[in-house]
């Protein structure tokens, strides 16, 4: 199936943020998963370390993204590239919402602070 309909898109809500999934295994793709991420005013997210590379497009509003302890505000039609291993951070310190197109390989898992792994179900 090469087309993904919004209806078919699946919500998943944590940490504060809003992670909308569009492609993923059961909507066809083998390799790749691909969601649009909410960032709300004032949401920092903790810190992570990922499994696989993630790419970043900053579709609206404005954040600030750290990998690897390297930070840089990003707003709209910017883009960030993080590789595996690497160790994120999302804030947003505006008044506005953000939101996010991010791509990695299925399968990624995320590493929290308290050593606990988490899969995120919008990356399967």
């Amino acid at each position: 199936m090469p087309f993904i309909h919004r209806d078919e898109a699946v919500v998943h809500e944590i940490h504060g943020g809003r992670f909308v999934s569009y492609v993923r295994t059961d909507t066809g793709s083998k390799d790749l998963a691909s969601w649009r991420v909410e960032v709300p005013p004032a949401m920092v997210g903790p810190r992570h370390t990922i499994s696989a590379e993630e790419t970043f497009y900053v579709l609206s509003g404005r954040l600030r993204l750290t990998i690897d302890g390297e930070s840089a505000e990003l707003r709209s039609g910017d883009a960030a590239v993080a590789p595996a291993g690497s160790e994120l951070g999302v804030a947003n310190t505006t008044e506005e919402s953000a939101h996010l197109w991010v791509t990695t390989r299925v399968g990624l898992t995320a590493e929290l602070a308290d050593g606990s792994t988490l899969t995120p179900p919008w990356a399967q």
